[in-house]
């Protein structure tokens, strides 16, 4: 089993900035990739980005692209999503997911490991 455990959520003003991060634990499968995902009230959960241990392979919805950046450290066990230019419709609850497989996916189904999630607030 893998455990995964998110931080880094909170309140930040329209224009601003955070940073999640995504502990890793137990069983985890290096070659498969790890997403976060999100989820806002009355929505269904939306692909952010992926990417793979080694640090490749990284990639994004189109609704954030060029505004977050992904990254990964091995030996921390850790993924982190970096947060920028943060708008009020990015408010939702994050969620980190890891793969299945060995394929860099953007759908939910791919992914059979999930978080607890981390509340993330944009004020305008």
């Amino acid at each position: 089993q893998v455990q995964l455990t998110e931080s880094g959520g909170g309140l930040v003003q329209a224009g601003g900035s955070l940073t999640l991060s995504c502990a890793a634990s137990g069983r985890t499968f290096r070659a498969n990739p790890m997403a976060w995902f999100r989820q806002a009230p009355g929505k269904d959960r939306e692909f952010v980005a992926a990417i793979r241990w080694s640090g490749s392979n990284a990639n994004y919805g189109d609704s954030v692209k060029g505004r977050f950046v992904i990254s990964s450290d091995n030996a921390k066990q850790t993924v982190y999503l970096q947060m920028n230019s943060l708008k009020p419709d990015d408010t939702a609850v994050y969620y980190c997911a890891a793969s299945k497989g060995l394929a860099v996916a953007r759908v939910t189904s791919a992914y059979g490991f999930w978080g607890q999630g981390t509340q993330v607030t944009v004020s305008s």
